[in-house]
């Protein structure tokens, strides 16, 4: 820098009580994009009905209240309104029109669960305590994630049919262990990608009944079976090829997770891979923000988890004894798999 020169910063944006405001008004948002999926307002309005009265008349509902739903989602980025009529954005256009395979709007029936969202009635209680001060949502045998095997079977589904083919090994025997399966997706997709690929999936009974349906409507049942149970006490068996851990390490706090690995690598033959999907920050924490944001989501549900970034994923698999550590990440899901060696 030359004697003389000077920076220019950019100026700081005036301070703003209109975003306190729409901070605590935030649980509007969630409350009408749940009841405009609730409605198939999306769906109507990419189907032709692009007047407030149109929508009305195909949802059985107020005129008036629908066009203050619509002209809100307008506002917040959903909607496009010209002269009166509405219009998709590409975001609902593509995820929030029931008619294609890409819809992913029964999401909203677990992420705006009355049990998720009183997690979250209390959070300076979590801060003061360190951790959830409702009923953790790992407590055995959870009801609601049944309810999150159904609901977000779409959207991770999709992170699985990427996951799939930068880990299956297709014509070779394949014996995969999907660790706290839901839904039984990852696992699934991997039986898909591999004929010869045999699964075994662990969650509580309840919850693997999903798994099972999904695997029959796949037409992979022949190759699914069930290790009903918690995967840190339950008898996994032995020689797995391939352990999925999807978007389970961020329940728990780092011990707890070094010894669940170490278990896992146990069950493993030597050389093969596990594969680690999750919502990871960068190393600041802040960024990208909604991986970065996913931990306060732990802090409202859980008694010790959040959101690692690679630095802390990384040393709890060195400290299981995993090799050759890798991170990639999954677009354009907000997901990053994590790969490492037994």
């Amino acid at each position: 820098m030359n004697a003389g020169d000077s920076f220019v910063s950019s100026p700081s944006p005036p301070p703003d009580p209109g975003a306190i405001l729409d901070a605590l008004c935030a649980f509007q948002l969630t409350e009408a994009l749940k009841g405009a999926i609730e409605l198939d307002v999306f769906t109507h309005i990419a189907a032709g009905a692009a007047t407030a009265s149109a929508i009305a008349e195909r949802t059985n509902a107020s005129e008036r209240a629908v066009r203050i739903l619509c002209d809100y989602l307008t506002v917040r980025g959903f909607l496009g309104k010209e002269g009166g009529r509405y219009t998709c954005s590409p975001t609902a256009a593509v995820f929030l029109d029931k008619r294609l395979p890409s819809y992913i709007g029964s999401i909203a029936n677990f992420l705006a669960h009355e049990r998720i969202v009183n997690s979250y009635r209390n959070i300076a209680g979590a801060v003061r305590k360190g951790g959830t001060v409702a009923t953790s949502t790992v407590s055995p045998n959870d009801p609601v994630w049944v309810e999150f095997a159904r609901s977000m079977a779409p959207f991770l589904g999709m992170v699985a049919a990427l996951v799939a083919p930068l880990v299956a090994t297709p014509g070779q025997p394949q014996k995969v262990l999907d660790v706290a399966a839901g839904h039984g997706l990852f696992g699934l997709s991997v039986a898909k990608a591999n004929p010869s690929a045999t699964v075994y999936g662990t969650d509580w009974a309840d919850v693997l009944k999903v798994a099972v349906e999904n695997a029959t409507a796949l037409g992979v049942a022949d190759r699914y079976h069930t290790i009903p149970g918690s995967a840190f006490e339950v008898e996994l068996g032995t020689a797995f090829n391939l352990v999925l851990v999807p978007n389970f390490l961020h329940h728990f706090d780092k011990a707890t997770n070094t010894s669940l690995l170490t278990r896992l690598r146990q069950a493993m033959t030597p050389g093969a891979t596990i594969a680690v999907v999750e919502f990871m920050p960068n190393e600041d924490r802040v960024s990208p923000p909604i991986a970065a944001a996913f931990s306060m989501q732990m802090l409202g549900a859980t008694e010790s988890g959040e959101a690692y970034p690679f630095s802390d994923l990384d040393a709890m698999l060195a400290r299981a004894g995993f090799s050759n550590r890798r991170a990639q990440p999954l677009p354009p899901t907000p997901q990053t798999l994590v790969t490492a060696v037994a």
